[in-house]
């Protein structure tokens, strides 16, 4: 597939799904977001895309409970997966929500990369580690946003930055990027990468 210069600023809701069954056909590609409750995924893609509310921020943590699809153009989406990590959910909805994300990522035919945010202050928390496993196991690409460097000092993001590629080094290659989605920072570079990863020459076949 030719590479285009995809306009994210086009991205529009299309709808949230409890149940991977019930989710839009599994044609095109596939970029999707996942993350603590608490690192501002909402935020980020609404960042990323230049648009104030295409999907949904609150205050409160927890909130996205649904797999939320937004169309790029016809055969190109992203998808915002419900946060992990949230104290205040009961046993249950944890159970639920893991269920619904795992069945996703290693079922969803169209999805090429999964852009794995997480808060730079508190990177690599036991669950991020958990999932960056997984992805490894199933040989699901992955892309790390360290998330709201506004927080730290230029030196202490970029040094939390070199840690975790020490880290991860496990012959992958996992690209790392710090990003901001208060202030701006980094958000050009991922674009790019997000553009590059929606335009992955092998479509597959729905």
């Amino acid at each position: 597939m030719k590479e285009q210069q995809q306009d994210l600023r086009q991205a529009v809701y299309l709808s949230g799904h409890p149940r991977v069954e019930s989710c839009p056909p599994d044609q095109g590609v596939e970029v999707a977001f996942a993350g603590r409750s608490n690192v501002g995924k909402s935020s980020l893609i609404n960042a990323l895309c230049e648009r104030r509310s295409l999907a949904r921020t609150s205050a409160a943590p927890g909130r996205t409970r649904l797999l939320h699809f937004f169309a790029v153009d016809d055969v190109r989406r992203l998808v915002d997966l419900p946060g992990y990590g949230f104290a205040r959910a009961s046993k249950a909805e944890r159970a639920s929500w893991q269920r619904m994300v795992e069945g996703y990522l290693r079922n969803r035919n169209s999805l090429v990369r999964l852009m794995l945010l997480m808060d730079v202050r508190h990177p690599l928390r036991d669950s991020d580690g958990q999932l960056l496993e997984w992805c490894s196991a199933v040989d699901l690409p992955v892309h790390v946003l360290l998330n709201k460097a506004d927080k730290l000092s230029r030196s202490k993001a970029q040094r939390t930055l070199i840690d975790l590629q020490k880290a991860l080094q496990d012959g992958n290659d996992t690209p790392i990027s710090l990003v901001s989605a208060r202030t701006g920072l980094g958000l050009e570079a991922a674009r790019g990468a997000l553009r590059a990863y929606l335009n992955e020459d092998e479509m597959p076949a729905a």
